[in-house]
């Protein structure tokens, strides 16, 4: 397993629509739930996410690589999970 870095913003309805996929995601495989997550709002953290090479919300990082970035589908969500599960 490769932990998840995910990147966004509260106000973002991209980031919410993301972050309702995943949690549905979790649900349905909760194995995945022992992976670590990291949810980083980027207004709060600014130069965390400054050290990070983005410009869209969500991003998805597995194990410190870019995996996903921008207005993400569920089945793009899904990628992002098993990436980390190493089932892609």
């Amino acid at each position: 397993m490769k932990d998840v870095l995910m990147f966004i913003l509260p106000g973002c309805p991209h980031c919410r629509y993301a972050l309702g996929a995943q949690q549905a995601l979790l649900e349905a495989h909760p194995e995945w739930r022992e992976i670590p997550l990291r949810i980083v709002d980027e207004g709060r953290e600014r130069a965390f996410a400054d050290a990070h090479d983005y410009y869209y919300v969500p991003t998805w990082y597995v194990g410190g690589e870019k995996v996903f970035e921008g207005h993400a589908e569920p089945e793009d969500v899904e990628r992002v999970w098993r990436i980390a599960a190493r089932e892609d």
